[in-house]
């Protein structure tokens, strides 16, 4: 490894472990410690891997530890919001081509692993008051490191990844910040425009109630001895998205959804 691609590597862990949020688990049939609260669900194949990341590198190919995207196919350092928009996707809802994505998870050899799928799920905040929640803006962009390790998504995650069956399957979960800035789809150091909730309520700094997005990675079953990821050890694991939804499915969603608080299914249209 290049002493270049190490510090990168350094930088964007730090930054991921210095985003703190309240983590609300979910399993695939919607309920979890917040019960069965308005939201809707995403789920997204796996796309490519590639060194880029587009957030904490853009155009610098090549600049990153390894990463597993999800979601809008053409993803890479150079990607522009405009380009997103007018990319194919790998998600059952067509209009979402956001972009989604996580280091790579390696296995005692080095070997990258490579995930079933991802589900996203979008829910306001715990004890978030639903009918204020707002859709992201445009191009926001941001990054989440409170994660968890687990079998079955819905329960509570460890730092370390556990033993799972056949059936069960490796998942990480990463929770995202639900509070926004109003005024930036990004900052310097790719946090500072978002913030967590706590106890139902946004800070005075980070005034909008937006989606709380965890994203769920299914690694199917795998050997969990001597884990890593690519960004180092599995306590690295963090993960980035950037809104490039359709903008007006987006909002449709948030108002039928989460501030009418219907479970909604996933939807290909």
């Amino acid at each position: 490894m290049t002493a270049t691609r190490a510090g990168a590597i350094a930088a964007t862990v730090a930054i991921a472990a210095s985003i703190a949020v309240p983590g609300a688990l979910v399993d695939a049939g919607g309920a979890g410690p917040q019960g069965r609260v308005g939201q809707f669900v995403v789920e997204c194949g796996w796309s490519h891997s590639s060194f880029d990341d587009p957030i904490v590198h853009p155009g610098h190919a090549g600049a990153s530890h390894r990463h597993d995207f999800f979601g809008n196919t053409t993803t890479s350092a150079s990607s522009t919001y405009e380009q997103l928009l007018d990319a194919p996707t790998t998600c059952q809802q067509r209009l979402d081509t956001a972009a989604y994505w996580a280091p790579s998870l390696l296995d005692a050899s080095g070997t990258p692993i490579v995930p079933r799928r991802a589900t996203a799920y979008y829910r306001a905040g715990p004890r978030v008051d639903p009918t204020t929640v707002a859709a992201y803006p445009p191009d926001l962009r941001m990054l989440g490191a409170d994660a968890g390790w687990t079998c079955r998504p819905g329960v509570p995650g460890s730092a370390a990844p556990p033993t799972c069956g056949d059936a069960a399957g490796l998942h990480l979960t990463i929770v995202f910040p639900d509070c926004w800035d109003g005024a930036h789809v990004d900052s310097a150091d790719h946090r500072a425009h978002v913030a967590g909730s706590h106890d139902g309520q946004c800070p005075v700094s980070h005034p909008v109630p937006i989606p709380l997005l965890e994203l769920v990675i299914d690694y199917g079953d795998v050997d969990t001895r001597d884990l890593a990821l690519s960004s180092g050890p599995v306590a690295s694991a963090h993960a980035d998205f950037w809104n490039a939804w359709d903008q007006d499915k987006l909002e449709t969603e948030v108002e039928l959804c989460l501030r009418r608080q219907q479970v909604c299914a996933v939807s290909s249209s």
